[in-house]
């Protein structure tokens, strides 16, 4: 899988995080840079660690699901995708979120949004090797993301959160859609 690939999957992945973040960013418009660091760094280290854990158990199944990893790649970045798109539109109202700054919270909010890396994770044992560099672009990309959307949060409100997820949905329905043809092309 190449750098771009996996930089497209890192994005459309940090996309439930970023609107986390947005949401952390309207419900502390006070926030300081070091408590957004602090929230920015749960969401990127578990969205990181995720797709290594998936990834693991992947490989030790390798020969079992070989046959059919183009299929289970397509199938789960297209049901996290739609999953994001159809998420987009549940209003902001009902995903409001209590203190990010509470370790309960941020911890559960950090969990919430990477069990998606899980099963991408999981995809990755199929075509990905070399994971580590997968782990830091996915982690690193959470990030920026994170901090972004809270920065956008603060000062703009929920208006261009629906648009995020529905774009990171949609990226990961593309990426498992290239998965697939790129699969079937080649044999």
């Amino acid at each position: 899988m190449e750098i771009i690939t996996i930089t497209l999957l890192a994005i459309g992945l940090s996309f439930d995080s970023f609107a986390v973040s947005v949401c952390s960013g309207l419900n502390l418009p006070q926030i300081r840079f070091m408590q957004a660091t602090k929230i920015a760094i749960f969401l990127a280290v578990f969205q990181a660690v995720m797709p290594l854990i998936g990834w693991l158990i992947g490989t030790s199944m390798k020969p079992l699901i070989e046959p059919v990893d183009h299929w289970i790649a397509f199938g789960l970045l297209s049901l996290i995708g739609g999953k994001m798109i159809i998420e987009s539109f549940i209003s902001s109202e009902v995903r409001e979120i209590k203190n990010p700054l509470h370790i309960k919270v941020i911890l559960t909010l950090s969990l919430a949004t990477s069990i998606d890396a899980l099963a991408v994770g999981f995809s990755f044992a199929a075509f990905l090797e070399k994971i580590l560099i997968a782990v830091f672009i996915i982690g690193a990309v959470t990030f920026i993301a994170s901090m972004l959307g809270i920065l956008l949060g603060k000062k703009t409100g929920p208006r261009f959160n629906k648009y995020a997820e529905i774009l990171g949905g949609l990226i990961l329905i593309v990426i498992g859609l290239k998965i697939l043809i790129e699969h079937l092309w080649m044999n």
